[in-house]
């Protein structure tokens, strides 16, 4: 049996509803606006749960989970063993999310690095948590994502840092040049478990998916062999966690709009702009408030009223140019991206330049979508002859004797007092990577490589 077939719903079993039956596609869950448009005047007729489990819903969930990939929680099982697991276990699963008896697994706590320096901690559900949860984004999205503020960036259909990068340049463009910068304190280790499931009720009518959402966030956590439970927050790594996120940060989101504010927020980084560092403290202090009434903290020593020029945003900055706003790529991003290339490119590493420009081909491309919308056409110009100078130097090294320096830049086209001269002094890597080796190994010679170029 596939797992397809596993997660299949024969007409007539409990949780079978219409909006998720036979008709609709794996591509879909159903007409989006139609959920929205009942959402807003009949929530409690819509039986969340049934389309969730649905037959449709759960293939589309399970290709997300497959295509994310991820790793294993505390059962061990890594998303093929969970698909072998499914085939028989499904059944009984979704018999358990049905009547109730179902309790999710307690997640895996992990620790990676931050750019900015100490651990961001991840809870890692188990596959088959994520699988869960992931369809129940898939019908809960399309009912609570209409009602939240249009300011709102972070982890929405048809919304990305992008828009909120260009939207903070707007206001800039418009005179708002004082930022109210607010970091939250360790903001999804802190939510508040009844705080959030009373703004989602507001939301939701489905008892049993409100009931399962708040089993999730109170699932334990299994840390280097011991596990405990958990009281407040919404662990990062589960599909749920951005859109509940969304749901509690709203009510600030609102009350910014109530006063008449203008700013930008992706995820917890919320940016208010306004004309005066007068003005700003006024917000500030207001906002204070509204995070208390949440139970969230404001991190003091990363938060600030200052001058819009040179601050970070989404890894972006802006700085000023005949009285406009320029987007610019934050010198933390550019100093991560640097080190990022020096590990790819360091001479030790004994990889040929083709096996490099592979690597730099895995990362380059994404790093440069992102920061599209720098207006910084010389920066990206820099950025590729300090790549191509690193290459150079990478080869020079991977010629390592002068005697094959002198053979390979004469068979480039080198002239003879040329590659005397380089393999004369052929341990001084960086500075002969630009003696002459630059028309030898030109532009056109990485583009043949396959170097991807910034510019």
């Amino acid at each position: 049996m596939s797992l397809g077939g596993a997660l299949h719903q024969e007409p007539g079993q409990p949780g079978r509803t219409e909006a998720g039956g036979g008709e609709a596609t794996s591509e879909a869950v159903g007409d989006e606006a139609t959920l929205a448009r009942h959402a807003q005047t009949d929530c409690g007729a819509i039986d969340l749960l049934g389309q969730a489990l649905a037959r449709e819903n759960m293939a589309r969930a399970w290709k997300r989970v497959k295509a994310n990939e991820g790793s294993a929680g505390v059962d061990g099982r890594t998303v093929l063993d969970t698909g072998e697991h499914l085939k028989t276990a499904w059944p009984g699963i979704r018999a358990g999310l049905l009547d109730g008896s179902c309790r999710p697994e307690p997640v895996r706590r992990v620790g990676i690095p931050k750019p900015g320096g100490g651990t961001r901690e991840l809870g890692i559900p188990t596959v088959v948590d994520r699988l869960i949860q992931q369809a129940l984004l898939q019908v809960m999205q399309p009912l609570i994502d209409p009602t939240f503020s249009e300011h709102s960036h972070g982890f929405r259909p048809g919304r990305s840092a992008h828009g909120a990068v260009l939207e903070a340049q707007q206001y800039m463009q418009a005179g708002y040049r004082t930022v109210v910068d607010v970091d939250l304190e360790k903001f999804f280790d802190r939510v508040n478990h009844d705080i959030l499931m009373d703004r989602l009720a507001k939301r939701i009518a489905d008892k049993r998916v409100l009931r399962l959402i708040r089993r999730y966030l109170q699932a334990g956590i299994l840390a280097h062999g011991v596990h405990s439970e958990r009281f407040e927050g919404t662990p990062q790594g589960g599909p749920l966690s951005p859109l509940l996120g969304n749901v509690l940060l709203d009510e600030v989101d609102r009350e910014l709009e109530r006063r008449g504010h203008r700013f930008v927020r992706y995820a917890d980084d919320c940016n208010v702009y306004v004309r005066s560092p007068k003005a700003g403290e006024r917000v500030l202090q207001a906002l204070r408030g509204c995070y208390a009434r949440l139970r969230l903290l404001v991190n003091e020593s990363k938060t600030a009223v200052a001058q819009v020029w040179g601050r970070k945003f989404l890894g972006y900055c802006f700085w000023a140019y005949k009285d406009e706003a320029k987007r610019a790529v934050a010198t933390q991003a550019l100093d991560k991206l640097r080190e990022r290339i020096r590990q790819l490119t360091r001479r030790t590493r004994g990889r040929s330049l083709e096996q490099i420009a592979e690597d730099l081909r895995g990362y380059v491309p994404g790093w440069k979508a992102y920061f599209r919308l720098a207006q910084t056409p010389k920066v990206m110009r820099e950025l590729d002859e300090w790549l191509r100078h690193r290459l150079r130097a990478v080869q020079l090294t991977q010629w390592k004797r002068g005697t094959t320096v002198f053979r390979e830049l004469r068979r480039l086209g080198a002239s003879v007092d040329l590659a005397a001269r380089i393999a004369g002094n052929a341990r001084r890597w960086w500075r002969n990577s630009r003696m002459g080796l630059n028309m030898l190994l030109p532009i056109a010679y990485f583009d043949r490589l396959g170097v991807p170029r910034f510019s």
